[in-house]
C-alpha cells in the first residue's frame, strides 16, 4: 500500500496538480483584484443615479435586503478569465506533451513478410519496365 502510494506522489501528476492549484489560486486574486478596480466601476454606472450599483432592493431602505448584480457579473469573469489562463498555460502543454510521450510509445510496425517483400520486388520490377 505505502509502494502504491510512492508512486502516485513520484509519478508527477500530483505535483503538477498542486503547483496548478496553487499558481491558479495566486492568479484568481489578481483577477479578482483587476475585475473589481476596472470592471465593476463600468458596471454599477448601469445603474440609476440613487443606487449602489447594478442591482435593486428587495426591501426599500435596508441595506442588507441589496441583490448586487454586479457582484455576480465580477465572479462570472473572473471565473472565465482565470478559467481560460488555466486552460492556455496548464493544460494545453501538458496534453502536447503527453501527446509528444505517446507518440514516442507507439509499437514499432510489424516486420514485412518475405511474401510481402517478393510481391513488392516483383511491383517495383514492372514499373521499371513501363
Amino acid at each position: 500500500m505505502i509502494k502504491g502510494f510512492k508512486e502516485f506522489i513520484l509519478r508527477g501528476n500530483v505535483i503538477d496538480l498542486a503547483i496548478a492549484v496553487v499558481i491558479g489560486a495566486a492568479f484568481q486574486k489578481v483577477v479578482d483584484t483587476m475585475v473589481s478596480a476596472i470592471v465593476t466601476p463600468f458596471v454599477n454606472a448601469a445603474g440609476a443615479a440613487d443606487s449602489q450599483g447594478l442591482g435593486f432592493f428587495v426591501r426599500s431602505g435596508q441595506e442588507n435586503t441589496f441583490v448586487n448584480f454586479s457582484a455576480i457579473i465580477n465572479a462570472i469573469i473572473v471565473f472565465l478569465i482565470t478559467a481560460a489562463v488555466v486552460y492556455f498555460v496548464f493544460v494545453v502543454p501538458m496534453n502536447k506533451l503527453a501527446e509528444r510521450r505517446a507518440r514516442g510509445q507507439e509499437p514499432e510496425p510489424e516486420a514485412v513478410s518475405e511474401e510481402v517483400l517478393l510481391l513488392q520486388e516483383i511491383r517495383d520490377e514492372l514499373r521499371a519496365r513501363r
